[in-house]
């Protein structure tokens, strides 16, 4: 049997040493930004045209063109050897999109629309508070079916409890992987983030569940034994199961991610990363929080870290 709760305290430091970082790049993005991590067009009003230009440009070069017409870009991001031009801007109608395009033509030579689209401000209020209500949402479900699940074991509420921790460690994770992906690469979040960002949850909790569910089998069989003995056997009948499940998803991420399109790799690298945390938060964050709290240990966490 593994003895892996006897090193509990370790695993909560590692966490810490893993959020830090993120919590920092999202402080940076508010002061930045005003949000925890750069946000697309999706979440703020605004339009985001994309041009493929003949030749190599600098970005000042294209801020000119757009002043000359009126329009002063929120940014200006060049890829592809700076001749794909990606600008966003106040919310632009379809002439004021078309001037724009004479305009660059007229400056570089013949450009190419690539990609226009354009979002109101009331829509993309709706699309962020639709965004805080899914992970609310998504967050009391959890708690209250796994408390209603595990009724029959003593203190059915600490299962919940530790199992939404454990799924806020992976939101932490992911988001601050993107918050500091805004900052050095300029990565915008989007509804596709989101979807990645719900994904995450469903496999954090949903290996969380798995974990619990041996600890309730085990814990009529092995009564009269430690509750922390009692998790560590469990941990060690379900560990094999765990992480060959999320290895095999991770594999296909990986190859996705080496020969995948470039348009959903960001989308694939939120869910590589946050399924990697929800593998090591179900076993090394949702279970020691439990053990700690049954054996009265939370003044412990505290000593130990100061």
């Amino acid at each position: 049997m593994l003895r892996l709760m006897r090193r509990r305290y370790l695993y909560f430091v590692i966490s810490a040493l893993v959020i830090i970082p993120g919590i920092v790049a999202m402080v940076i993005s508010t002061v930045r930004f005003g949000s925890p991590v750069r946000l697309s067009i999706d979440f703020t009003s605004g339009s985001y045209l994309e041009v493929g230009l003949p030749r190599p440009v600098q970005a000042d070069e294209i801020r000119q063109v757009f002043v000359g017409q009126g329009v002063d870009p929120a940014s200006i991001q060049l890829t592809e050897d700076d001749q794909v031009a990606i600008v966003r801007t106040p919310v632009l109608d379809v002439a004021a999109k078309d001037g724009l395009l004479a305009s660059l033509s007229e400056r570089f030579g013949p450009v190419i629309e690539r990609r226009f689209d354009s979002v109101g401000p009331s829509i993309s209020q709706e699309v962020t508070r639709n965004a805080l209500y899914a992970v609310l949402a998504a967050a009391l479900v959890i708690l209250g079916f796994i408390t209603f699940a595990f009724r029959k074991v003593p203190h059915p509420f600490r299962y919940g409890v530790c199992a939404i921790t454990a799924m806020l460690h992976d939101i932490l994770v992911t988001v601050g992987l993107f918050a500091l992906a805004g900052l050095l690469w300029g990565w915008e979040a989007d509804t596709l983030f989101l979807s990645a960002l719900l994904t995450v949850i469903g496999f954090s909790v949903q290996d969380t569940i798995v974990v619990y569910d041996r600890i309730r089998e085990n814990i009529p069989k092995l009564r009269g034994q430690p509750f922390e003995d009692i998790v560590d056997h469990s941990l060690t009948q379900t560990l094999h199961r765990s992480l060959a499940t999320q290895l095999n998803a991770m594999f296909v991420m990986v190859a996705i991610l080496l020969f995948g399109g470039s348009t959903i790799k960001q989308f694939i690298l939120v869910m590589f990363v946050g399924l990697a945390s929800g593998t090591y938060s179900s076993i090394f964050n949702a279970v020691p929080l439990l053990v700690v709290w049954e054996k009265g240990e939370w003044a412990g966490i505290f000593r130990r870290s100061g």
